[in-house]
């Protein structure tokens, strides 16, 4: 034990959104009964990178008699999470001082949206004397596979999908045909790290029962990464979830759909 500097978490301000979670390089916080919680002191750092991602400004840095800091049992630990050491050193390096996608938005504050059939607001498309009401299907915020919390509630018993970004500009039917009854991430291979994909995604279908997975993609080159990304994930989880692929043309069309 010694004096040192760490994560103090105030349980009356926290409201369980989870943002936090990725924040936190050695993996130390989860979400537990609806609350953040430091799983161990030896697995906190102290150096504070997930205070920016408190929009409720529950965590703060103490000073207090507390285990060392142990950077072997960091490394067991993220092992069991299913990330690498290395890759672990790669995301703190991005999180003190980095690009650092929570950035403590109140914006990203993680919730489930209800979408009770007598609630629904609804959007008219028009076209010459046809009007059609296209009720959205987005049951989740946030979308972006960077500022998701892998352990979200929402997550458990879902039917997981993938969405490349340019994929709902371009398919006319995205919310009907591919996000209805669907929990969704969002990104892009061309501009992020998909190693990074590799291992949230991992994490995701790792850590909750995930009913199925689908991946929607555009029929570019690049775009072929979040596939890829989709299915080393499935393999490193270790589950037996049948993968299904949309590649969607950039004229919007359905090109390949096998569920």
């Amino acid at each position: 034990m010694a004096m040192r500097k760490i994560v103090h978490i105030n349980e009356e301000k926290c409201n369980g959104c989870g943002l936090c979670v990725p924040s936190c390089a050695e993996g130390a916080i989860k979400i537990i009964d609806g609350k953040a919680k430091l799983l161990s002191d030896n697995l906190c750092d102290g150096l504070g990178a997930c205070l920016g991602d408190c929009p409720q400004g529950a965590i703060e840095i103490t000073e207090r008699d507390a285990a060392e800091f142990d950077e072997a049992a960091v490394k067991t630990h993220l092992e069991k999470e299913g990330r690498t050491m290395n890759n672990h050193q790669d995301h703190h390096a991005h999180a003190h001082g980095g690009h650092h996608h929570g950035g403590g938005c109140p914006g990203s504050r993680m919730m489930e949206i209800n979408r009770q059939e007598k609630q629904q607001t609804s959007a008219s498309v028009s076209s010459d004397d046809i009007e059609v009401k296209i009720k959205p299907q987005l049951s989740q915020w946030p979308v972006q596979l960077m500022l998701v919390p892998q352990n979200a509630p929402y997550f458990e018993g879902a039917d997981l999908l993938i969405t490349a970004d340019c994929v709902p500009f371009a398919y006319p039917n995205y919310h009907l045909d591919l996000l209805k009854g669907k929990k969704v991430v969002v990104g892009c291979p061309k501009l992020d790290d998909v190693q990074y994909y590799v291992e949230k995604l991992t994490g995701i279908i790792k850590g909750n029962n995930i009913n199925s997975v689908t991946v929607a993609y555009m029929e570019v080159p690049c775009c072929g990464g979040i596939v890829r990304a989709a299915e080393q994930a499935l393999e490193d989880s270790g589950k037996n979830i049948p993968l299904n692929k949309v590649k969607i043309g950039i004229n919007g069309e359905a090109q390949k759909i096998n569920f």
